[in-house]
C-alpha cells in the first residue's frame, strides 16, 4: 500500500495498517514500518540519542504498538502515538544511559576513514563540528524541525506536523527561516568558509 504525498500521508496509513492487522491481515504492518521508521529514528536521536539507542528506541516503539494494537481506540490516532511513545521511550532510555554510563562514548567509539587523507578528515571534522555548533544554537523547535526534514527524501508534512504539533502550512515557512537563520549565524562566524 503506497501512499501519495497529496493524500491523507502517514496517519492513513498507519490507519489503515493497523485496521487491516487487527482484521489479521499479516503483510499490513511492512509498508507502515518501511516508511515511519525514518521518522521514529529522527524522532528519538532529537531526544539526544546515539544511532544505536535510536535504533533500539524504534525497535521498542514498534514492539509497544504490536502490544497494544488491540487497545488503540482511534486508528486516526496511531502515527501521533507511535511518535509519542517513541519520544517517551528515548527519554527513558537517555535517562539510563546518563545514570549508567556518564562518559561520552561517542568520540571513544569513532573510527577514522582511511580512504581519505588525515588533512581532508581534520577539515571536515571541523567544518562538522562549526556546522553543529552553530546548530544548536537555533531555537529549539529550528533544530526539532531541521532534523525532521533533513533525512528524509520526501519529508511527510502530516507527520512532520503531528510530531511537531505545528500547522502543515507553517512547516515550509519556518524552515525556511530556520534555514536563514543558520547561514546567518554561520556568515558571521569568521573561522566558517561558505564553499565548504
Amino acid at each position: 500500500m503506497t501512499v501519495e504525498p497529496g493524500s491523507a500521508g502517514l496517519a492513513s496509513l498507519a490507519a489503515s495498517a493497523v485496521k487491516r492487522h487487527l482484521a489479521g491481515d499479516s503483510t499490513a504492518m511492512p509498508d507502515l514500518v518501511d516508511r515511519v521508521t525514518p521518522l521514529l529514528w529522527h524522532v528519538a536521536r532529537g531526544q539526544g540519542l546515539d544511532a544505536a539507542l535510536a535504533e533500539d528506541v524504534v525497535q521498542t516503539t514498534w514492539f509497544r504498538l504490536l502490544q497494544h494494537a488491540d487497545g488503540l481506540t482511534d486508528p486516526q490516532g496511531v502515527l501521533k502515538w507511535l511518535i509519542i511513545t517513541a519520544k517517551r521511550e528515548a527519554w527513558a532510555v537517555g535517562r539510563r544511559q546518563r545514570r549508567d554510563d556518564p562518559a561520552d562514548t561517542d568520540d571513544l567509539a569513532a573510527r577514522p576513514d582511511t580512504s581519505r587523507s588525515v588533512e581532508e578528515t581534520v577539515v571536515d571534522a571541523e567544518s562538522s563540528a562549526r556546522l553543529w555548533a552553530h546548530f544548536t544554537r537555533l531555537p529549539e523547535r529550528c533544530q526539532q524541525l531541521l532534523r525532521l526534514v533533513a533525512f528524509s527524501d520526501r519529508p511527510d508534512y502530516q507527520a512532520v506536523s503531528e510530531a511537531l504539533d505545528m500547522p502543515i502550512g507553517s512547516i515550509g515557512p519556518t524552515r525556511g527561516r530556520c534555514l536563514a537563520k543558520l547561514r546567518t549565524s554561520l556568515a558571521s562566524d569568521p573561522s566558517w568558509d561558505g564553499a565548504q
